[in-house]
């Protein structure tokens, strides 16, 4: 081991004094600088293996950001992310000098008491990006030299190696391991639920897709044909022309409130977009005065526990249904959720992560980030109950619908998932260090009606986020904008001070 390990080590060496985190996202940086961090983590992914005894994902992608780009997520056994222990050796490993990368490698052994006789097993995907050949090859290249055996799918969307990780590791319960398997499963759910939904008429059936010049127009384009005319597809930014989240993308559209480039809107039309990686969608459309209307991740969750709730009652069910948020949720959407809807919500810190883990808590569990990242989780006594009911010859024609519709919605949704100076707490809604930005953001938030305002590093870029709530946007935009120059001038700003957005 010893040996192969030391060898492959040189052809993908690390740069002196390099240094990264595994976030939220896992790493992500400029291509340039990932080639030795692809073959740890292909080192790192072997190990888990071993450890699980099951099969492990390797994604290279890095979901929205720019086309230069480059990143790697693990995946769990059940298709889930990495848990915080591992995601600890990544950094540990990622971040060794060339010297001492044997050294930390026996060290996660040790700790883990890994039996390296053990086979291991990696599925690796990657999305569009110009790099992810060679970054993949560097995947293959640690997987290799610690004797594991890999199965490459080559170009595919984030969510769609979680589904095969988790067939794999269910041994086809989930489903067939497959780009096939996938696009059958889902949409055979999704003709079971447009069967039993109320008459379509053809433009309810017409979507617009921006597939934000990646991996997501591709692999749309392929699953067409499975959904049988019943909708129908008109794809934008479909890669053949135009860069990877360049002016499009579900968080070019999230940031801009507007529509991407290339998309020609009508009126009411339904329109959507993908990230760079397509496991986050955004909805809109424009209305009849020329107004761009977003459906973020909070309507999103709002829609669909909505529904959910209406399928529930309908089927005679006493199922519990709560909706997961963070503190960047909008302050209306949880009121709405709470006082009208009668819905459970809760609150946790940012992170998919975070988000999957309180969702896990409930019978039937909604979460979106604002972003368009999420999923409903069903646990296994709510999908029971629904089966039993659906095989039930006594359930009346009514509930029978209901119960229907569930079980093609929970076959529909993939329940599978994904700076330091600025410490966090209370669900990340209070600033903890440096010390006075908690009280400037608080003496800030005072000036404006209805207003919240948080900060908190991100765990995808080497950047802040702030995130701004106010009786209008001009206050909102105003309150942001006096915020940012609070951690730009408390917190070590680099560059110049943050403009106004108007």
């Amino acid at each position: 081991m010893n040996q192969e390990v030391s060898q492959k080590s040189k052809l993908h060496p690390k740069p002196e004094g390099l240094a990264l985190q595994y976030g939220t996202a896992g790493f992500r940086t400029h291509a340039k600088h990932l080639d030795h961090i692809m073959f740890r983590m292909g080192l790192l992914a072997t190990l888990r293996s071993k450890k699980t005894k099951s099969t492990i994902g390797v994604m290279v992608t890095a979901s929205h950001n720019p086309e230069e780009d480059n990143g790697v997520k693990l995946i769990d056994p059940m298709g889930e992310m990495v848990t915080a222990v591992w995601e600890g050796y990544a950094t540990q490993l990622a971040n060794a000098e060339q010297d001492s990368l044997l050294k930390e490698l026996k060290d996660v052994i040790e700790k883990e008491d890994i039996d390296m006789s053990e086979p291991a097993s990696i599925y690796i995907g990657k999305d569009t990006r110009p790099s992810g050949a060679s970054l993949s090859r560097a995947v293959l290249d640690g997987v290799s030299s610690l004797g594991g055996k890999t199965h490459d799918y080559g170009l595919v969307t984030t969510p769609q190696l979680h589904y095969m990780v988790c067939c794999c590791n269910t041994h086809g319960c989930y489903g067939s391991p497959t780009v096939e398997g996938y696009y059958q499963k889902l949409s055979q759910a999704f003709l079971q639920l447009s069967q039993n939904a109320s008459n379509c008429t053809d433009d309810q059936k017409r979507l617009l897709v921006d597939g934000a010049n990646g991996i997501g127009a591709l692999k749309m384009t392929e699953m067409e044909p499975f959904l049988c005319s019943k909708l129908h597809m008109v794809l934008s930014n479909d890669s053949s022309s135009g860069k990877l989240n360049h002016m499009c993308g579900a968080d070019y559209v999230k940031v801009q409130q507007n529509a991407p480039q290339g998309m020609n809107m009508g009126v009411g039309e339904r329109c959507c977009s993908f990230d760079g990686d397509a496991d986050r969608i955004v909805y809109y459309y424009t209305d009849s005065k020329g107004c761009f209307h977003l459906l973020d991740g909070d309507k999103i969750a709002t829609l669909i526990s909505t529904y959910l709730k209406e399928l529930l009652t309908q089927a005679g069910l006493n199922l519990q249904i709560a909706v997961v948020q963070t503190a960047y949720a909008n302050g209306s959407s949880t009121r709405y959720l709470e006082d009208v809807m009668k819905v459970a919500v809760c609150c946790t810190k940012t992170g998919v992560k975070h988000l999957h883990h309180a969702a896990q808590e409930y019978d039937i569990g909604v979460y979106f980030e604002a972003n368009g990242h999420g999923t409903v989780l069903f646990s296994k006594a709510a999908q029971k109950q629904i089966q039993e009911l659906v095989k039930d010859p006594k359930t009346n024609d009514e509930r029978k619908r209901a119960v229907r519709l569930l079980e093609s919605t929970i076959n529909l949704i993939n329940q599978v998932s994904d700076r330091r100076v600025i410490d966090t707490t209370d669900a990340e809604r209070r600033a903890v260090t440096p010390e006075g930005l908690q009280d400037a953001i608080d003496s800030l938030v005072k000036k404006y009606k209805t207003a919240r305002s948080f900060v908190r590093p991100s765990g995808t870029e080497d950047v802040v986020r702030v995130y701004a709530e106010a009786d209008t946007q001009e206050n909102a935009d105003r309150l942001a904008h006096e915020v940012s120059l609070a951690v730009h001038r408390l917190a070590g700003g680099v560059g110049d001070e943050p403009k106004p957005l108007h």
